[in-house]
């Protein structure tokens, strides 16, 4: 199923059309970024977006993001049967005696043990989370925890690898709203690369004060206003592959422990290079280029693994567990594989796809 999207692309600002148009004439295909903001665009000088100079990464303060509070959160409010418990903390999901339904959910709210009961049990912690709280729910009937009879929880957790590269050229970049383009030419490899590279798209404009906390050394605060005004910077992603070693699992204390070794490097460090190598041809001399560190954990998928294969896999294809009759987890813990673009429109689209299966099976 496609469609057109409903409203027209933010156009870019002189300075990024300039970059697409150069990008453009070297064989490159240059599109506008899908962007989450809240626009009227029949009327763009009354928008909620104000297109700010500090739109990524910072929150925004006019509610014009159409983040997850936005456009899900605060909506599902407004109904009555919707309730949202804050500082309350799920520490354990307990079953019947015969271990094939959950029957409530203990919690923790402002250091006060309570208990819910349902008929159905539905979690989104995120994929780290997901499987720690799945873990930590292990009982007689689960003794490796909760939907883990394939022995698969918490496996295969994929990250991404993520690069930025501010790329500074003569030329200032006056932009004020500058995450209007990208390119997906080398998605699935380049003409020296048989193998997939990633996605390439603007970050938000930098700032010489954000610029920085990730220079290296000591550089002068005049340098790096200089190099703030005449940078376009850029965000690369690339797929990180399932690997079940690469894992959640839960310490004897009870702590969360996340193992982890990067893989498919080779193929991100050949697209950075790359690509600085495509900007200087459009007359960038000079690179500064950062790798998100593990700490960030940004991106996280996998550790409930969907499929039909009970023995291989957490979750069926509905996203409930395979062990659990009325247990499902709808986040990017059901994904197998991650690909290299921001994994947040499948999460979105998958967890109106159970809704619907949920509607018609409830």
């Amino acid at each position: 199923m496609s469609a057109e999207y409903p409203y027209p692309a933010l156009p870019h600002e002189p300075r990024m059309q300039e970059v697409a148009d150069a990008l453009g004439k070297l064989g490159l295909h240059p599109h506008h970024l899908t962007l989450a903001v809240n626009r009227n665009v029949d009327d763009p000088d009354n928008s909620p977006c104000i297109r700010c100079g500090t739109c990524d990464p910072y929150p925004c303060k006019i509610d014009a993001k159409l983040d997850a509070q936005i456009a899900c959160v605060d909506p599902a409010t407004a109904y009555d049967n919707v309730e949202i418990k804050i500082n309350t903390l799920v520490t354990k999901l307990i079953t019947d005696d015969s271990g094939q339904k959950v029957t409530m959910v203990e919690v923790e709210v402002d250091g006060n043990q309570e208990q819910y009961t349902a008929d159905t049990f539905i979690i989104s912690c995120g994929s780290i989370n997901s499987a720690a709280l799945l873990l930590r729910s292990k009982n007689e009937q689960h003794p490796d925890g909760l939907g883990n009879s394939s022995g698969m929880l918490g496996r295969n957790l994929m990250l991404h690898n993520h690069s930025s590269i501010v790329a500074i050229a003569e030329k200032p970049n006056p932009v004020k709203f500058q995450k209007t383009l990208g390119f997906n030419d080398f998605y699935f490899g380049s003409p020296d690369h048989d193998y997939p590279l990633g996605q390439i798209q603007m970050t938000g404009k930098s700032k010489w004060n954000r610029l920085a906390l990730f220079a290296p050394g000591s550089i002068p605060q005049p340098t790096l206003e200089y190099m703030a005004d005449h940078a376009v910077d850029w965000w690369l992603t690339s797929e990180d592959l399932p690997d079940p070693n690469n894992r959640v699992t839960i310490t004897e204390e009870g702590k969360i422990k996340v193992d982890f070794t990067r893989n498919n490097l080779k193929a991100h460090e050949d697209f950075v290079d790359m690509w600085q190598s495509y900007l200087r041809k459009v007359d960038f001399f000079l690179f500064m280029v950062n790798t998100v560190p593990l700490s960030a954990v940004w991106h996280q998928v996998g550790t409930c693994k969907f499929g039909s294969d009970p023995k291989t896999t957490v979750l069926d294809l509905n996203c409930r567990t395979h062990d659990l009759d009325n247990l499902y987890v709808v986040d990017g813990s059901f994904f197998p594989s991650m690909g290299a673009v921001n994994p947040t429109l499948t999460i979105v689209a998958n967890a109106l796809r159970v809704a619907d299966h949920l509607k018609d099976s409830l």
